[in-house]
């Protein structure tokens, strides 16, 4: 009995590496080229999306949709807002537009808003290109989106130009811890995550903001430093 055990877990270790080795041999693909493979994944899983994140939000996320949606004022722009998870918690004054790469997962919100008899413009949408002039709206809100975007620091550039001058962008994503224990398994995930989801584990949006030159006026991490609560403003 204890021989099945070890050799058992001995194939299953070596599933496991035969997995991770295959998914870090990603082919190089361009960021258009990774955006449709996102779109399409999206499109894929649309229907199971709820039911798969329920308890991964639950676990690590907690109030985190509720706290962000709640920060939006004025004309509000959700980059990535799929299903629509987030329209619950919306002050009622807010003008809500909201764009996602799928139109799948748009097809979702749209029945969400319906139900919740919630205002709100939806449109098919690449947060690296937004199709909207400079300085339109008051608020942009992000809730785990940035970790899918194949290029996160021009999503953030396009949030900073489409704020008008004095507005806020809202941000809640899982990032790269700081701690080194943890950090070592996101790193040995990561390979598989982004394979099979296109999910990145290590990524720090701090850095984008910073970068796009929007003023951190809060900054919060919990969860052993994985989850990250981010407010930024743009310069008046």
């Amino acid at each position: 009995m204890r021989g099945r055990r070890l050799f058992l877990s001995a194939l299953g270790l070596l599933g496991a590496l035969t997995l991770w080795r295959l998914a870090s041999q990603r082919s190089p693909v361009t960021p258009a080229e990774e955006t449709e493979q996102v779109r399409r994944f999206y499109d894929r899983i649309a229907t199971r999306y709820d039911r798969g994140i329920r308890l991964g939000e639950w676990v690590l996320f907690k109030e985190g949709r509720r706290w962000a949606a709640a920060q939006a004022r004025g004309e509000t722009l959700e980059i990535g807002i799929g299903t629509g998870r987030n329209l619950p918690y919306y002050p009622a004054e807010v003008r809500l537009t909201g764009i996602d790469v799928s139109p799948a997962m748009l097809e979702l919100a749209r029945e969400r808003a319906r139900q919740l008899n919630r205002p709100v413009e939806l449109r098919a949408g690449d947060a690296q290109a937004l199709d909207f002039p400079a300085a339109s709206f008051d608020t942009v809100v992000s809730t785990l989106s940035l970790c899918t975007i194949p290029d996160p620091a021009q999503a953030v550039r396009e949030a900073a130009r489409v704020l008008r001058p004095g507005g806020r962008l809202i941000l809640l994503e899982h990032v790269r811890s700081p701690l080194l224990p943890v950090r070592v398994i996101q790193r040995l995930l990561e390979p598989i995550t982004v394979r099979l989801e296109h999910d990145h584990l290590l990524r720090e949006p701090l850095e984008y903001v910073e970068a796009a030159g929007l003023v951190v006026e809060q900054l919060e991490r919990s969860r052993l430093g994985l989850v990250e609560r981010l407010v930024a403003r743009k310069p008046e």
